[in-house]
């Protein structure tokens, strides 16, 4: 019996002397990632851009009857009803009450007004087309605008699941009938 110990014991520190002596080692990586994915994809978005951006300057070029303003945020408009008495603006938090309709940049209708219904949208609380959020920004109450926007400021690479296809520019018509605040909002506290 104690012959059994004392080998018990050899055996127990034979295998802590074995483990503590094994250098252990990382892992290696299955593959390095070498970055050229994303590089590939940066290259595929900056030809897309530059194709729209080509499309739509040649539309501008051949619309001689309207003067288009190049947005900061990377899309074109002009007036087609411009209200001069308005000065009122959607701001953050105001609910502005608009129609539009939705075209390919053939001037072809997508979606009608009658089929996208009058729409109220809460200025930067709610979902909507990213241009047209940029968009009814710039417009005062009664102005009607002719929007021509890259597919990044509209659906996308992903389409709208329907009629708009995948990486699809846009021409949206919009009119701003009205701009109210928001009656659901609570009043901002100020701090004195």
């Amino acid at each position: 019996m104690k012959a059994l110990k004392i080998v018990g014991c050899l055996l127990l520190g034979m295998n802590l002397v074995t483990c503590c002596s094994q250098k252990q080692e990382a892992r290696r990586p299955v593959s390095h990632a070498s970055g050229e994915f994303m590089k590939q994809s940066v290259e595929r978005n900056k030809k897309l851009n530059q194709n729209e951006e080509s499309i739509i300057a040649n539309i501008i070029k051949k619309d001689t009857a309207s003067d288009y303003i190049a947005s900061t945020k990377g899309y074109w408009y002009t007036y087609l009803a411009k209200n001069e008495a308005s000065t009122e603006k959607p701001e953050k938090g105001e609910i502005a009450f608009f129609d539009y309709e939705i075209k390919d940049l053939n001037g072809k209708t997508i979606y009608s007004q009658t089929e996208l219904k009058p729409q109220q949208y809460r200025v930067d609380k709610q979902d909507m087309l990213i241009g047209i959020r940029y968009g009814l920004k710039l417009m005062n109450t009664g102005d009607k605008v002719k929007f021509l926007f890259p597919s990044h400021l509209a659906f996308g690479y992903h389409g709208d699941n329907n009629r708009i296809g995948t990486n699809q520019p846009l021409m949206c018509i919009v009119t701003l009938n009205d701009v109210k605040p928001d009656p659901t909002a609570k009043p901002e506290t100020k701090i004195e």
